[in-house]
């Protein structure tokens, strides 16, 4: 069993800035491929950024270029989600996956392994 355990959301204002981790259990997490994911009220749950196992591939949905960033540290099971110039349109519940498979993938379906959630919310 695959447990993720998110953490460093929070209360921020429009602009700033928040990094996100995602802490699995086990001894395979290099095997995996990771994501993030969010949930808005009232939404659905969108993708938001995938990394390969390796940390050598990356993929973000448009909404994200250019302001966040994911990265991972295999010798620490944790990938991490930087977000800059934050948004009021990024609040949201933020769930981190896991797929088995170590390529990345963009879709809710293809992961088998996902977190409780943080809030994210930005103030305007």
């Amino acid at each position: 069993q695959v447990q993720l355990v998110e953490s460093g959301g929070g209360l921020v204002q429009a602009g700033g800035s928040l990094r996100l981790s995602c802490t699995t259990s086990g001894r395979t997490f290099r095997s995996y491929a990771m994501g993030w994911f969010r949930q808005a009220p009232g939404k659905e749950r969108e993708f938001v950024a995938a990394i390969s196992w390796s940390g050598g591939i990356t993929n973000y949905a448009d909404s994200v270029k250019g302001r966040f960033t994911i990265s991972r540290d295999n010798a620490k099971n944790t990938v991490y989600l930087q977000m800059n110039s934050l948004k009021p349109e990024d609040t949201a519940v933020y769930y981190c996956a896991a797929r088995v498979p170590g390529t990345i993938a963009t879709s809710i379906p293809q992961y088998d392994y996902w977190g409780q959630g943080t809030q994210v919310t930005v103030s305007s």
